[in-house]
């Protein structure tokens, strides 16, 4: 396994200037983005799709970093991040394609370190170390900077058993690797301070997931949901429910037009817009949604097309793309953020005996998530926009949730391994008023579960989630915030 002070030496390769034609061999590249300008979240959209059709293949993208200016301090923040990927172009074709793409984009000539609406930066082109009058890879200045050293690690796993991220390491002219030149600049403990902060684009909202646990209020549409089913199908009834989980403290309310419980009958995606649109419409025209956002909850691509078009803000997927694989390429064309949550099977299978088996739930957990991650990534939609839900009460027995919610840092752990940009995401989870705390606390009706899902909460985030999706906000509010103020005595 890699660590600071573990990278293991290879042997590189120098070019000179004559050196550096297009190779029919792809190589793996890794391209920094930086924006100060401008819809900066919507310019760095534009140079992803420009990429892809320039002859580069991004495979993985790095969370979204917001940041202090360096050099020159009196200018706007910047967003920055990373993507790696594959690419037929040489180095120095490679340059002048990016070179093309901030031009299209609307980059002049300037101040060195100004304000510039994108800025695409060559980080690592294959095991090439570069030296000409145009270019230096690795960038010269890696080293003293941390908007393009926490991208880039980002980028890498944990285990050390990537064969080019081993290279890269050594190219990076320190025993640790990358890991060891991002630690000397204060690597994870200087992340959310004013200098850099990871944030998610969400709307026209750069949201820092750290600074304190959002509360998802549900709302379902259902008449057949275990907890409330038949009781917010009407309009107004749901109205009503919608402005009472807005006044409780909701930071996101969560609408589901299908029941995703055990054994429950699939709904067409016709069926659940007929159910879902008339109350989406008049939830949209709340003044009390101002600063609120607004979630559909739906593994239906054409459902999540729809939604966004009237006003939703978030796709909560609980199948993470296998029931509908179209929803994939959908979002990524939708650019909202989207949550894909750990299942086995569909709600009619997944508490069958074959899904409920784990050697180590957490480890596979992890690994099966991190399968859904990647699909959404390769499909578009980057890191920066996902939420990962492990899926509590689907496909898991009762000890097995709780092994999940006392977990979820292990996943992560587990998760960084492969990606340490997919191990700081956002993670949702949701055990309201789930079966498993009725067989813990002997509470057979879900309705009286309350008190037992807000400790449930408590523990969530004290072992990491980010967000809690909740039937009653009110008790749920109050016990993240005492939880957040927990952690920030911890973190002292």
């Amino acid at each position: 396994m890699i660590s600071p002070g573990h990278a293991n030496p290879f042997r590189v390769r120098s070019y000179t200037q004559c050196a550096l034609a297009g190779d029919s061999t792809n190589q793996e590249i890794v391209i920094a983005l930086g924006s100060n300008v401008g819809d900066r979240v919507g310019t760095f959209d534009r140079a992803l799709r420009l990429m892809r059709s320039s002859g580069i293949k991004i495979t993985r993208h790095a969370c979204l970093y917001e940041t202090a200016p360096a050099y020159v301090t009196d200018q706007p923040r910047f967003l920055n991040s990373a993507v790696r990927g594959t690419t037929k172009l040489g180095t120095h074709d490679l340059l002048r394609k990016l070179k093309e793409i901030e031009k299209d984009i609307g980059r002049t000539a300037g101040i060195r370190y100004g304000s510039r609406p994108i800025d695409l930066d060559i980080l690592l082109h294959g095991d090439s170390r570069i030296k000409t009058e145009n270019l230096i890879v690795p960038h010269e200045r890696i080293h003293e900077r941390p908007f393009v050293l926490a991208p880039l690690v980002d980028l890498l796993g944990s285990s050390g058993e990537d064969g080019m991220e081993k290279r890269w390491h050594s190219l990076s002219k320190c025993s640790g690797g990358f890991f060891d030149l991002w630690n000397k600049l204060g690597g994870e403990s200087v992340v959310g301070t004013e200098g850099i902060k990871r944030v998610m684009s969400v709307g026209n909202t750069l949201l820092d997931w750290r600074e304190r646990t959002l509360v998802m209020g549900v709302l379902n549409l259902t008449p057949d949901s275990f907890s409330d089913g038949g009781k917010f199908q009407e309009v107004e009834a749901a109205i009503s429910q919608a402005r009472l989980l807005i006044s409780e403290g909701a930071d996101i309310i969560d609408i589901g037009a299908q029941s995703t419980r055990p054994f429950a009958r699939r709904l067409s995606a016709d069926e659940e817009l007929e159910r879902l649109v008339p109350v989406l419409d008049a939830i949209t025209k709340l003044p009390e949604m101002e600063g609120k956002l607004l979630s559909v909850d739906t593994f239906y691509a054409q459902v999540a097309a729809e939604a966004v078009k009237r006003g939703a803000t978030m796709i909560n997927d609980v199948s993470g793309g296998q029931l509908d694989p179209s929803i994939l390429q959908v979002v990524a064309e939708l650019g909202v953020p989207y949550v894909t949550m750990h299942m086995r099977g569909d709600p009619s299978t997944m508490q069958n005996e074959q899904n409920l088996q784990y050697d180590d739930v957490c480890k596979e957990v992890a690994s099966e998530l991190y399968a859904r991650l990647r699909a959404a990534e390769l499909s578009g939609i980057p890191l920066w926009r996902i939420v990962l839900d492990p899926g509590i009460g689907f496909s898991k027995k009762s000890t097995q949730n709780i092994e999940v919610i006392t977990g979820l840092e292990s996943i992560r752990e587990e998760m960084g391994k492969m990606s340490l940009g997919a191990s700081h995401v956002p993670i949702l989870l949701g055990p309201s008023r789930k079966s498993f705390l009725g067989q813990i606390c002997n509470r057979a009706d879900p309705a009286e579960r309350d008190a037992a899902t807000a400790s449930a909460v408590t523990v969530a985030i004290l072992n990491g989630a980010n967000i809690v999706r909740v039937h009653n906000v009110r008790y749920s509010v109050d016990a993240a915030k005492v939880s957040d103020t927990s952690l920030k005595y911890r973190r002292k």
